[in-house]
């Protein structure tokens, strides 16, 4: 089967070492030949396109040399985009949306000393066999397990004395996440109130949240999508139940049919387009009339780490233990491969966006 994640990779607030600084700043960079992989037809062409629009954005400013490479997700696609990055004497690659393409693609790209750079990949399956046969593959996405990390971690700081509850929706995705928080928060001394598996796709859930009323829940976990997270809190609202909602990184879906209520958490990919550092390029965008949607700032992040890397030889060879000034802030790698901070974090519904909710001005 076919695996692509569709949602934004955000990067890290990394702590970085003290070599990797200096590279970042090294003086000029040098102009690189670099493999842009990503669809270009089928149903996944426009997530190709943001991507294909940031890498080429940064590659102008720098003058380097790009070879976009149609990414089709089919098996035995991976080799022929290898052969074709080395013909081109790609010093690395960036997009990789589609894990059927790096895992077909990684041996023969060690071979050829070329970096990979997924900017969506997230199976820790993949990572573990880079690893072990030591594949040029680096992860500028969260990793199979972020999410539920972060989302324990925001229970455990600032959830420790509240009356907790996990809900979810019964789907893989929904019960596993719920499992693993729970495991995690009982280790930290947390044992929710309520604990349930509810039916999806309802027009309302009111008997759901009366029972996480009556259980004295203030405070739930919805392992769910967009929607369902949507109804629950809607409906707590209109029964005067006061209930702090927080789900995961698939809220960040289309505010409809049932739009998010102000104050609803999530722990998720921030929005690049309001970082500081985003600002010069965003307005760049927007005077050409573009928007930088999705995967764009973190393709364009990714040409300009690359570019930077390519300055002290083989690219592979310098990511790891780096930071790298981007777009979208400091990145680094670690010598896993994987970014060195989880790049997840927690934001709160407000004025039709997630926004970091220690910026609230009301």
């Amino acid at each position: 089967m076919k695996q692509l994640n569709t949602m934004i990779v955000t990067l890290k607030a990394p702590i970085f070492a003290v070599a990797g600084l200096l590279l970042a700043s090294a003086g000029p960079t040098i102009a690189a030949t670099i493999g842009v992989v990503a669809p270009q037809s089928g149903p996944y062409a426009g997530l190709g396109t943001q991507v294909l629009e940031g890498a080429r954005a940064a590659a102008a400013k720098a003058g380097d040399r790009l070879v976009e490479i149609n990414e089709t997700c089919d098996q035995g696609a991976g080799k022929v985009i290898a052969e074709r990055l080395r013909a081109e004497k790609a010093v690395a690659a960036i997009g990789f949306l589609c894990v059927e393409t790096l895992s077909e693609s990684l041996p023969d790209l060690k071979d050829a000393g070329i970096a990979a750079i997924t900017l969506s990949v997230r199976s820790k399956i993949l990572m573990e066999d880079a690893q072990r046969y030591q594949w040029p593959f680096f992860r500028m996405a969260p990793a199979d397990g972020d999410e539920a990390e972060k989302l324990a971690e925001v229970m455990l700081g600032q959830w420790q004395n509240r009356p907790i509850a996990l809900v979810e929706d019964g789907t893989i995705y929904g019960r596993d996440l719920a499992s693993v928080i729970r495991q995690k928060l009982e280790a930290g001394g947390i044992k929710p109130v309520f604990t349930d598996t509810y039916r999806p796709g309802q027009e309302q859930q009111l008997a759901l949240v009366r029972r996480l009323a009556k259980a004295g829940a203030t405070h739930v976990f919805v392992g769910g999508d967009h929607n369902d997270t949507a109804t629950i809190a809607r409906d707590a609202a209109a029964d005067k139940i006061s209930l702090t909602v927080i789900g995961g990184d698939a809220l960040k879906a289309a505010n409809r049919p049932i739009a998010l209520r102000d104050g609803t958490l999530a722990v998720t990919l921030p929005d690049y387009t309001t970082l500081p550092e985003a600002k010069i390029v965003v307005g760049e965008f927007r005077e050409r009339g573009a928007e930088p949607d999705g995967y764009a700032l973190p393709a364009y992040a990714a040409v300009e780490i690359v570019r930077q890397a390519a300055t002290s030889g083989s690219v592979a060879d310098h990511l790891s233990g780096q930071s790298f000034a981007t777009v979208i802030g400091p990145v680094g790698f670690g010598t896993d491969h994987e970014l060195q901070a989880n790049p997840l974090r927690l934001l709160e519904w407000r004025d039709n966006n997630f926004l970091d909710p220690r910026m609230r001005t009301d």
